[in-house]
């Protein structure tokens, strides 16, 4: 894509390029002689006067205007005095006052003879300085000096471009601003100063709205403004007219010259005032018309620096001063920051290459500054050499001179240098550095061959110094044994979003890059010539804009290939003279350490064969332990960690029998007598270290490791695999618990079977009985119980079916409250308890404690749970039931006073057959079946016990649905 700013011009001759630049250079050279002639006639003319501005009058030089306080007016001089002459000469005209001035000096006394109202008289008069305000001048005079020499230097790098001329005139017209002016004397030179003022002030305002309106180019514009461009000189070249026309007209009238000339110019302040706000506004809106990047970079730097440079002077001086004002020195100081217009417009010009700019500038300052040292030191040795040789009249003036030039001369390069470092200092600040660290770097790169580490740390260093966005070393690949044969692969990057494509060693670009130069793809405007167009927009897209060459023996073994700078801005000069001095280092190091990166990946191929050999045996669920000929343990891995409970690292340098059980070291090392090339031992009790000291069953195999040695295969430790089978043997035992309770289910089926027959009969004939039995009759509640207690038998044989065959969750599912329920079953064992003074304490909720439930299960549970409190009761004690609601769930405690279980035996109390009870007094299924009928009821059962003191049981129970909707209402 070209560039905006690159106007596209015909071939021409090297001479016709020669002859732009040998004018441009012409043109400077005039113009700073004439500027330091300015400057050297302004330090040390010191203009008197008397404070009379005389003037030519039919009757003589007469005093049209006195100056209050002047000496002239402390003199007694009066308006309308008619000046005959002057130390005695007689004068003719205005001109010859002013001769007698130029030759005087400070507090110089003329005699003048006056003649007032026809009576002559004498009047001393003392000379006095004319105000001025010196120290203002000097300053601007630099800028203008600055900026002459900022767009010379544009020019003579750009001859063809034709933005570079326009703004070289506009520096030409702000060094006219800024560094002419009008000194006292009025002879030819300050009369030149005078115009060349004039005129340069004239034409700056339409310069510079013209430059404005021309670049960045834009089509629209040259339709527009094309026609109306040059009416924008003609307000300028009014006022320079009307200019000549006071000066050679007005000026014998001298109120009127004096109000003339200042009308001028505060017109011409109000003019540059118009003209730059219109200039800003033009580039304001240009950021709507232009869409390339570029182009929209340098207006960015040209509205700015426009509105930096330009709107403090504009509205702190020149603004007030036109509409009449008389701002303070204060605000003169304000026409200093105009020296920023033409230094961000060269910036601007050379495509946003700052380099052209700030490099040119520090070193300009480094250079000034050195002569400024040469200047100070020869005129030290001037002084020095003028009081040594004080009385030689001239014979020691070439002694001055060799002196001055052969203490400059030794002291050139010291000088320079230190000037140039305390530059550096000043314009890279924090990065001043980093930028001699990377260098030092550079040199040390040598002793780090691990190319990989190296790319690493090159790679930081380069993105702290620089500040870049993106940065990658790209090293060629291995092909047919060369690494200089292949394709380029980043080693190293930064700030790249994904992988960094690789650099084919078939591109375009590497002819240049074998040679040695950096290719550059967005500043250099050659790039699009040289290079092919779909390569060079590949590369920008990715973010890489310049790639520097590692070269060596005349070939480039890696590359560096870099973004920009984070703040948007491109290399200078100085950081690519910094980056080729990094990369040929960079070079040297890469060769040195290429045999050293074909060890290491090596070296990195075998760890990684190792790691996965250490991942299979990590990754076995059985444990693994290698131990040595002396039983040390010399490996550990994590599954045995997770099962035995004893870390690596304290395993590790370990006996076995520091580890392990004694018995389970007797047993492994009888097996390894008896079978020396390997056993395994099953169902081998062993105590696991963990927390709660738990006993687990595992399967050991031991196998010897052997170490082939020669012929023979050396026994250099053993291999010990160890399984837990601890969960298999639990899950057996399961299975035939399950099998036994099938067993229980079709016995119990047979036995409801037989017995259900006679309580049928039994329930038949007690309903017949009560058929027409007298209420009254104290049988007949006798026969109720029989019934009752006839029905009860009949569901405790269904409960014997329902241990191995759980009813649905559905069936018979009811509202049940768990007071009625207690109650129900207190009454039941009312008597068995009274007998075996046996006292109940029952603690029941205010309210109805309902869950949804069958009830005759649940009837069933607190009846083994009341007749197992009776047997640990044999003597008597307390029964206490509580029932309570906590949250959504139904909490029954029942505590007996008892002898209590032993903790040993907790965990297998819910195990069928498992009594504690004497033989014939209990079949171990009570708490069996109250465990299963719990758990269908979505509940929890847990027992807590004390030997000697007693056992409790607590119950948790869902609620249901409506109580507990009626407990959350009460809760809210």
């Amino acid at each position: 894509m070209p560039e905006p700013t690159l106007n596209t011009a015909t071939r021409e001759s090297p001479w016709t390029t020669w002859g732009r630049s040998l004018l441009a250079v012409a043109v400077i050279v005039g113009l700073t002689a004439l500027g330091i002639a300015n400057v050297a006639m302004y330090s040390r003319w010191h203009e008197v006067e008397d404070g009379v501005l005389w003037a030519a009058r039919s009757e003589g030089v007469t005093a049209i205007e006195i100056a209050p306080a002047s000496s002239a007016a402390r003199a007694g001089v009066q308006y309308g005095d008619v000046l005959l002459a002057v130390n005695g000469s007689p004068v003719q005209t205005p001109a010859d006052v002013v001769e007698y001035q130029h030759q005087a000096h400070e507090g110089t006394r003329l005699s003048y003879t006056l003649l007032r109202l026809g009576t002559r008289q004498a009047l001393e008069i003392s000379l006095t300085p004319a105000p001025r305000a010196a120290s203002m001048y000097f300053v601007l005079a630099a800028v203008g000096l600055f900026t002459l020499f900022v767009g010379a230097l544009v020019r003579l790098r750009r001859p063809r471009d034709q933005a570079t001329l326009h703004f070289f005139w506009v520096c030409v017209a702000f060094f006219g601003v800024f560094t002419f002016t009008v000194n006292g004397p009025f002879d030819r030179l300050d009369w030149i100063f005078y115009w060349a003022d004039a005129i340069a002030f004239a034409l700056l305002p339409p310069l510079l709205l013209h430059f404005t309106l021309a670049f960045p180019e834009r089509e629209r514009v040259g339709r527009t403004w094309g026609v109306l461009i040059p009416l924008m000189y003609v307000p300028g070249c009014l006022m320079a007219a009307a200019r000549i026309v006071a000066v050679t007209h007005a000026s014998s009238n001298g109120p009127l010259f004096s109000r003339t000339i200042d009308r001028l110019d505060r017109i011409e302040q109000l003019y540059l005032f118009v003209c730059a706000t219109a200039a800003v506004a033009v580039l304001f809106r240009a950021f709507r018309e232009i869409t390339s990047v570029t182009a929209r970079r340098q207006l960015r730097w040209i509205a700015w620096g426009t509105a930096l440079g330009a709107g403090p002077f504009a509205f702190g001086y020149a603004l007030p001063w036109a509409l009449g004002a008389d701002p303070p020195m204060a605000l003169q100081l304000t026409a200093i920051p105009l020296g920023l217009v033409p230094l961000t417009f060269a910036s601007a010009i050379v495509r946003y290459r700052l380099r052209d700019v700030e490099v040119i500038v520090k070193r300009g300052l480094a250079y000034a500054a050195f002569l400024a040292a040469s200047v100070a030191l020869y005129v030290a040795m001037l002084k020095l050499t003028g009081f040594v040789f004080a009385n030689d009249s001239d014979g020691h003036t070439w002694i001055i001179a060799l002196l001055a030039t052969i203490v400059v001369v030794l002291l050139a390069q010291p000088v320079k240098e230190a000037v140039q470092n305390a530059l550096d200092r000043v314009f890279y600040r924090d990065r001043y550095d980093y930028r001699r660290a990377l260098v030092a770097f550079a040199r040390d790169l040598n002793s780090d061959l691990d190319v990989v580490r190296l790319s690493q740390r090159l790679v930081t260093r380069i993105v702290e110094t620089l500040v870049v966005d993106r940065m990658a070393l790209m090293l060629g690949s291995s092909g047919n044994g060369d690494d200089r044969a292949g394709d380029f692969a980043s080693i190293g990057h930064y700030g790249f979003p994904g992988r960094v494509p690789p650099l084919s060693r078939q591109s375009s670009m590497m002819a240049r890059l074998d040679a040695g130069y950096t290719v550059a793809l967005v500043d250099d405007p050659t790039a699009a010539a040289r290079f092919e167009a779909e390569e060079i927009e590949f590369w920008r897209d990715t973010g890489i804009d310049y790639f520097v060459p590692c070269v060596f023996e005349g070939r480039a073994i890696a590359v560096l290939a870099l973004g920009r700078k984070e703040t948007d801005e491109p290399f200078n000069s100085e950081d690519l003279a910094l980056l080729t001095a990094v990369a040929a280092q960079v070079a040297t190091a890469i060769e040195n350490g290429r045999l050293y990166r074909e060890l290491h990946l090596k070296a990195e191929e075998l760890g990684r064969m190792r790691e996965f050999n250490e991942n299979i045996l990590e990754s076995l669920d059985d444990g693994l332990v290698v131990f040595d000929v002396s039983e040390r343990i010399v490996r550990w891995n994590r599954a045995l960690e997770e099962f035995y409970g004893v870390v690596r690292r304290d395993a590790v340098g370990r006996t076995l029998g520091d580890i392990f059980d004694a018995p389970f070291i007797e047993a492994l090392r009888a097996a390894r007598q008896e079978h020396p090339y390997g056993a395994t031992l099953y169902r081998v009790p062993l105590s696991a270290r963990k927390d709660d000291d738990s006993r687990i069953l595992v399967n050991a195999t031991v196998v010897p490791l052997q170490n082939p040695s020669g012929s023979d295969m050396a026994v250099s430790g053993t291999i010990l695999l160890i399984e837990d089978i601890t969960d298999r043997v639990r899950l057996e035992e399961q299975l035939q618990i399950s099998e036994k309770m099938a067993s229980i289910g079709l016995l119990a089926a047979g036995v409801a079977h037989e017995v259900n027959t006679p309580l049928t009969g039994i329930s038949s004939f007690t309903q017949m009985l009560l058929d027409g039995a007298d209420p009254r009759d104290p049988k007949t509640a006798l026969l109720e119980k029989i019934e009752k207690q006839t029905f009860r038998a009949a569901k405790i044989v269904n409960g014997l079916l329902n241990l191995s065959r759980p009813a649905p969750a559905t069936n018979e599912r009811i509202d049940v409250d768990l007071n009625a329920v207690i109650t129900d079953v207190f009454s039941l064992l009312e008597h068995q308890f009274e007998v075996g003074k046996i006292k109940a304490r029952r603690e029941l909720a205010p309210t109805a404690v309902t869950v949804v439930g069958i009830e005759h299960q649940l009837q069933q549970v607190f009846l083994n749970l009341f007749l197992n409190a009776r047997d640990a009761m044999p003597r008597g004690g307390w029964l206490t039931v509580t029932t309570r609601i906590d949250g959504d769930r139904a909490v029954v405690e029942i505590s007996d006073t008892g002898s209590g279980i032993p903790p040993e035996q907790l965990a297998r109390i819910y195990d069928p057959f498992f009594t504690t009870k004497a033989i014939g007094r209990g079949t171990g299924l009570g708490l069996s079946i109250t465990y299963g009928i719990v758990r269908e009821h979505d509940g929890a059962i847990r027992c807590d016990s004390a030997i000697g003191q007693g056992t409790r049981f607590t119950l948790t129970l869902p609620l249901a649905p409506a109580q507990e909707q009626r407990t959350s209402g009460v809760r809210l």
